[in-house]
Order: structure tokens, then sequence, then C-alpha cells
């Protein structure tokens, strides 16, 4: 393990490097991730002060692993969306993070009018849309996807989300996720926000239908884009959720061990090139966060005040922590909390 540690840190994790990994003794896996953590971004767990905001459940794309769409049935005004985002500034948040489904109506003039109001009424940083809203938006609107993320950043879009990456494996999107953009597209977009001064989180939704393979190019694919454009703050691996969608009624959830190891191999592979590793406490429960932390990775997210989404599909560790509690469960395993903003900058 000692000669994998050195690779990593000099960037050289090949593909079949990744497969024997994964396949070996998973304890010293763990040991290798968070050694490679403490060399590359020391003691320190960092975490954001922010708000969700799912601005509706309606959506034209229909993921078979999606639990969220027309759960409820509603489309936030712009009035809706203030009062929410105003109660993020009232606890002194960072960040609110724009989610929701795609819409006829979301064009581009529709994302850059929120963006604007918001921007007008509030100084705070707006994380939002992804890749798979650009591609919609633009083609609604009748411009290229390159033009739409330079208006969207006019209108005042801080970030972008990596989301609806999911698997960047078109065989797998075929699967859970046709009517989304392609793995070509969404490489594509990415590297158009980056390009632009965009920043961008990037994400892997793990545990339905794929493999270790292809968990593995997904993953080189991130560490492709991120040698060319330095354009990715974090990676956000995401476990799925099996309750109440349709590809949940024929698979169950992954693993403690699964989740600990694709929080390891990532931290391997990516090594100093993308350093922010999140283990979403809202996806694995605190306490499986925590020994995340302890395999490779070092950010723990964001205090959310709400994730409709995730709810929908079945977690059950609530939905939002305050900075103290935050601060207790990083003390807890002797590490050091960091307040952060969207991009890893303290507060």
């Amino acid at each position: 393990m000692e000669d994998i540690y050195e690779r990593s840190i000099q960037g050289d994790i090949t593909r079949e490097d990744a497969i024997k990994l994964v396949n070996s003794n998973p304890f010293e896996l763990f040991d290798v991730a968070d050694q490679l953590r403490k060399d590359i971004v020391g003691e320190e767990v960092t975490f954001v002060v922010n708000r969700n905001i799912d601005i509706t459940d309606e959506c034209m794309i229909r993921c078979g692993f999606c639990s969220f769409r027309d759960s409820i049935g509603y489309h936030m005004t712009t009035e809706e969306i203030l009062s929410s985002v105003k109660e993020a500034v009232d606890v002194n948040a960072t960040e609110i993070c724009i989610f929701g489904g795609v819409t006829p109506e979301m064009t581009v003039e529709y994302y850059c009018n929120l963006l604007a109001t918001i921007k007008s009424n509030y100084d705070i940083e707006i994380h939002g849309l992804s890749p798979v809203e650009v591609f919609h938006a633009a083609r609604l609107s009748g411009v290229s996807t390159i033009d739409a993320l330079s208006y969207f950043k006019e209108a005042g879009l801080d970030t972008l989300t990596g989301a609806s990456a999911e698997i960047l494996v078109d065989s797998v999107r075929a699967k859970i996720c046709p009517n989304k953009v392609s793995t070509a597209d969404w490489v594509r977009i990415i590297k158009e926000a980056h390009g632009v001064g965009i920043p961008t989180t990037s994400t892997i939704m793990y545990g339905t239908v794929e493999t270790w393979e292809d968990r593995i190019d997904h993953l080189l694919i991130l560490r492709d884009i991120q040698r060319e454009t330095h354009g990715f703050t974090e990676l956000v691996p995401m476990t799925f959720l099996n309750q109440n969608n349709v590809l949940g009624a024929e698979l169950s959830p992954s693993s403690g061990m699964d989740d600990l190891k694709i929080h390891a191999i990532a931290r391997i592979i990516l090594g100093k090139e993308l350093p922010n590793i999140q283990a979403s406490w809202i996806k694995l429960g605190t306490k499986l966060a925590q020994i995340a932390l302890c395999c490779g990775a070092n950010d723990l997210g964001g205090t959310m005040m709400e994730d409709k989404i995730s709810i929908a599909a079945g977690a059950s560790y609530g939905e939002h922590l305050t900075r103290e509690e935050m601060r207790r469960i990083i003390k807890e395993i002797d590490r050091v909390p960091v307040e952060r903003n969207t991009l890893y900058e303290r507060v």
C-alpha cells in the first residue's frame, strides 16, 4: 500500500490500480486514504452554513431513481423563494442551493430573473442549477449552453452544482436516467462553466445498477476534467436512496462498507488534484459520516435547513444541523471544525 500512496501523491493511479484496490483488504484501503487525507488537507473538517431551496417537484426528465417528482405537487413563487433566502440570511448562512425539477417554463430568462432578483435583495452566494438545467433552459430558449452559462453568471449565479452526473457511463445512464444529458454533454457543459469562470462541485451517485468499474471510470473522468480546468471545488459522493422510486423496487441500498470504500477510492484516485471530498451526513447519517471522515473525506457538507429530495427518497437523518451540532460531530472524532463558504474559503 505504500506504493499506492506514493502513486496517488504523484497522480499516477490507473484504472487497473483502482480496480485492484476496491477488491483488496478494505481496512488497508481506508488506512491509505486516511493518510492521504492527513497529508493533503490536514486535520481540519470543513462545513458550510447553507440552505437548500427545492423550488419545484414538477419535472419532465423522469429519472428511475427519483422519489421527488410529484411527491408533493408544488412550484414555489419568487416571493416564496425570497422568503426562504431570508431565513438563510437570518442565521448568517453564506450559501443558498437552488435545486428542483425541470419544467417547460424554466427558460434562460426564468432563471436569470430569479437569480437577479435574489441578488438584488440579498448578499449571499448562489450555488445552483446543474448541467441538465443548463441544457434544457438553453434548448427552450434557443441559445447555446455556453451562452446560457454566461447569462446565468451575469445574473448572479456564483457556482454551478455538479448534480445530474449520477454515473458518467452511458450504458448505466440509459437504464437509470435515459432522458438526462449524455456523459459527453455533462462533461462539455461542466467544462464550459469552468471556462466562463463558474466553479462547480462534482458528484457521483452510486448504488444503482453500476459496477465498481463504472464508478472508477466516473472518478477518472472527473480527474481528467480537473486536470484540464481546475474548476471543481469538491467531490460529493451520494448513496442511492431506494424508497418511493422505480429503481428502489428492484434494488437494495448500498452497504456501509461500499459507502466507505467509495470515499476512500475517490481520495486515492483524485489525490491532491481535487482535495475536498464530502461525507454527506444527510445521506449517510452522522455516525457513518464520521467514519467516512476517517476514510478519506474531509468535509461534512452543509447545515441544509431542508432537503425535500433526500427525504422523499427515504433519508431519515433529519434535514438540518446547526453550526454547534456540526462542530460537535467533528470534534467527536478529534478533528478541527472549520466553517467555510462555497469556494472553501474560511468564514
